[in-house]
């Protein structure tokens, strides 16, 4: 058997997941765009929706107990 440097490649496909948000965290993730644009002098915000991902991204990146948690998984 060939032994190769690369095992088994992760899929990396985007899942899509369908929530339901309060309207309060929708409005918050509608005014967070918008200043998002205003800020990087676009003329249009990005739709809330995109949001999303980067900022679970973000949270568990710099949640400090998730990650020492994870590393303790198997």
């Amino acid at each position: 058997m060939t032994k190769l440097k690369l095992s088994v490649i992760p899929d990396d496909r985007p899942v899509k997941v369908t929530v339901e948000l309060p309207a309060t965290v929708f409005r918050d993730l509608q005014a967070y765009a918008a200043i998002l644009a205003a800020t990087a002098g676009e003329a249009e915000p990005p739709q809330p929706a995109k949001l999303i991902a980067p900022m679970l991204q973000r949270f568990m990146a710099t949640d400090k107990g998730f990650k020492t948690a994870r590393n303790r998984l198997p």
